[in-house]
């Protein structure tokens, strides 16, 4: 599945009946299932007074990375630089935290409401360097639904 033939199953989910949460996890689900490189999928959201990032729905393996200070990690430097940052091999990277040996590379773009970055997604990937500028417009596109939601 392409990502235009995704572009109009992410709006359906925005505009479904379920809750927040539940519209956000089903998103993470619907670009695990459909994208073969990415393998793992989650949201984060930034708690501006304490610095920190906090981990929403995500589907994969699980994390102990809920709470990230603002600068640490590719999460913490985008929710500071404001812009996305793709990584293709982690194992170059000096400021990463590794969520699972498993992990590659990894992409992560801002989510934006009214001019704030209120958060994040995050992808993780088990592939070196399959993240492109296709993944990122696609992924600003499906942060500018989520941001309909708040």
């Amino acid at each position: 599945m392409t990502f235009e033939d995704l572009k109009p199953k992410v709006t359906e989910i925005i505009n479904s009946n379920f809750s927040r949460d539940e519209k956000l996890l089903n998103i993470c689900q619907l670009l695990q299932d459909n994208i073969s490189y990415y393998n793992w999928v989650g949201f984060y959201f930034a708690n501006h007074e304490a610095k920190t990032l906090h981990l929403g729905p995500y589907v994969g393996a699980e994390t102990d990375h809920t709470v990230i200070p603002f600068g640490k990690g590719i999460c913490g430097q985008v929710a500071e630089s404001n812009t996305n940052f793709v990584v293709p091999d982690v194992s170059a990277q000096d400021n990463y935290i590794a969520c699972s040996f498993t992990v590659k590379s990894e992409i992560v773009v801002p989510l934006f409401v009214n001019g704030v970055n209120i958060g994040q997604i995050d992808i993780d990937s088990h592939v070196i360097d399959p993240f492109t500028e296709a993944d990122e417009r696609f992924l600003e596109f499906v942060n500018q639904e989520v941001a309909l939601l708040f």
